[in-house]
């Protein structure tokens, strides 16, 4: 039966575990190889059906760009479905903007999910990531069942198996006051554009697959024996972000909330995505958020996450 309604959907953030930039095509668009993982920390949208094709966003936001994420999602996926309906969207954002933490990106991917659902369009997942790339480079990854190794610019993406001792891992995430211009600092002229590329094996010291095992207990397990018995917080460890020193160097904040991570955490912090937020593994038997909220700057946002094992709404991903 079809749904007049979705409420409650949730749309979640992600955190770049390594950012490496291996080279620039002709077109000036950077190349990346990334791990991807979304991790607790939702923004929530609701969708109600339209009979009369309009779409309209309303909630007690700040005033809509011309160029709103969600809009656009769901007029895309309209125009190339070809549907009579509309939609009533409201969100209420948790994710902070200018972070890294893909929040728009997630929240556009959700309405194509969601609303692909809510008017029976019955894309296919090759349509509905067609429609992503047009919406933004970490569109698709939204749409992936879970962990994700992503190339090229965001378009290459294959599944990415982790230890399970990834998933129990708490994570700190700390987004200063103030954000950084990702255009900013991709332009910069002492940016590293040739990192070596790597290979998905390397990620860690047990074999990664771009298929989902039949047996995931077995690859999961085979993983803890390799790499989660040896050093559990491996999967953090590996690389690094080829954004983070210039963005340290534009925003002096990134570098205070990485030390101050690293000094809460007990070991090293990394910057997500473009930054401005910045996250570490807990090393340390301590209670993070009591101690966090006691000395936080004004302005400063901190939140502990986990991983997430597989999408919040693994039943509307098409085969």
């Amino acid at each position: 039966m079809q749904p007049h309604a979705l409420h409650d959907v949730l749309a979640p953030a992600k955190l770049n575990l390594f950012l490496h930039i291996t080279g620039r095509r002709h077109d000036g668009y950077h190349l990346l190889q990334s791990a991807f993982v979304a991790i607790d920390w939702f923004d929530t949208l609701h969708f109600e059906r339209r009979n009369d094709a309009v779409i309209t966003r309303h909630d007690l936001g700040a005033a809509l760009p011309e160029d709103d994420l969600i809009i656009r999602a769901a007029r895309l996926l309209q125009q190339n479905s070809r549907t009579a309906y509309g939609a009533d969207i409201s969100i209420q954002k948790n994710i902070p903007a200018q972070a890294g933490l893909g929040g728009g990106s997630s929240d556009a991917a959700t309405t194509l999910l969601a609303l692909n659902h809510l008017w029976q369009t019955r894309l296919t997942a090759l349509q509905l990531h067609a429609l992503a790339q047009q919406l933004g480079a970490d569109v698709p990854f939204f749409l992936h069942r879970g962990p994700a190794w992503v190339e090229g610019v965001g378009e290459q993406i294959s599944d990415l198996a982790l230890p399970h001792t990834a998933f129990h891992t708490p994570i700190a995430v700390l987004k200063p006051e103030f954000g950084v211009s990702t255009q900013q600092l991709f332009s910069s002229p002492v940016l590293t554009r040739n990192t070596k590329p790597v290979r998905m094996a390397d990620f860690a010291s047990f074999d990664l697959c771009s298929k989902r095992f039949e047996n995931e207990s077995e690859i999961q397990q085979h993983a803890l024996l390799k790499t989660g018995a040896e050093n559990p917080y491996a999967v953090f460890d590996f690389g690094h972000n080829d954004l983070q020193q210039v963005a340290v160097a534009f925003q002096p904040q990134i570098g205070q909330a990485l030390e101050y991570l690293s000094d809460l955490s007990g070991g090293p912090a990394r910057m997500t995505g473009s930054g401005s937020a910045v996250f570490a593994a807990m090393r340390k038997s301590v209670d993070p958020l009591e101690q966090s909220t006691n000395s936080l700057p004004f302005g400063w946002q901190f939140k502990m996450c986990k991983i997430l094992d597989e999408h919040p709404h693994p039943d509307w991903l098409p085969d």
